[in-house]
């Protein structure tokens, strides 16, 4: 993935856009990244707002439920500089000792036949955390391009709002809705995706329970089942 595919190009393409979320979805829950980003999220409320520990948990999560990031409450309601906490959380996860190459990963997306769909990240994290992840997991070069949260532009955007789809859609230079398609762990992100028109499919990883109020169409386990629900993006299920 170079960094000239990353930046907003308003090309057009007559090939579909498929969208992969990053945290949580090219790489499993079980890796406790989620977790490790909670801690320092919670550590950095407690420091530079001042809190008690258990109001920082809570208002990190009152943050949280209100506006899709933390760091958008924090920004809104205490003139924080998103890129120190961006510097303090998302930088300084440990993330080498965590995230490991993944061959099986790499030989799925290696499978998607690029003349048919275009492979786009979509990720509210910053633009650096983006690229650690996708460079460790082994997969950044099969990537035209990454959609991130912008922490230095205010307001910040970010799923699930319907602007940060239309952000992604600009920069991967797709046109129409129906073109897109897209797979994120996040209830709140594929229900916003599938209600704008895209085809959105629920990454509910094993061991999760089931939304009873499925959040899209699709609803996956594992990333291996894009195949089954999508063959037509694949070079194995399109031999001759």
């Amino acid at each position: 993935m170079g960094s000239q595919a990353t930046q907003p190009n308003g090309a057009t393409t007559p090939r579909p856009v498929f969208f992969f979320d990053i945290d949580n979805c090219l790489y499993p829950r079980s890796a406790k990244v989620h977790d490790l980003m909670a801690d320092l999220i919670d550590r950095y409320f407690a420091t530079h707002l001042g809190l008690p520990e258990e109001q920082a948990i809570k208002l990190h999560k009152e943050y949280y439920k209100n506006y899709g990031l933390a760091i958008e409450g924090l920004v809104r309601h205490h003139q924080i500089d998103p890129l120190d906490y961006n510097a303090k959380v998302d930088d300084a996860l440990p993330l080498e000792s965590i995230i490991k190459e993944n061959p099986q990963l790499r030989e799925l997306l290696e499978d998607f036949d690029g003349t048919k769909v275009k492979l786009w990240l979509l990720t509210n994290a910053y633009v650096n955390h983006g690229r650690r992840v996708v460079k460790l997991l082994g997969v950044d070069d099969l990537f035209e391009g990454l959609t991130y949260c912008d922490y230095s532009q205010i307001p910040i955007i970010c799923k699930p709002h319907k602007d940060m789809y239309a952000k992604a859609m600009k920069e991967a230079g797709v046109e129409r809705t129906e073109d897109c398609y897209f797979v994120d762990d996040s209830y709140a992100n594929v229900a916003s995706a599938e209600k704008i028109g895209w085809k959105s499919v629920h990454l509910v990883e094993e061991g999760l329970p089931v939304p009873e109020i499925p959040a899209s169409k699709y609803q996956i386990r594992h990333l291996e089942e894009l195949r089954t629900i999508f063959p037509q993006f694949f070079k194995s299920t399109n031999r001759d």
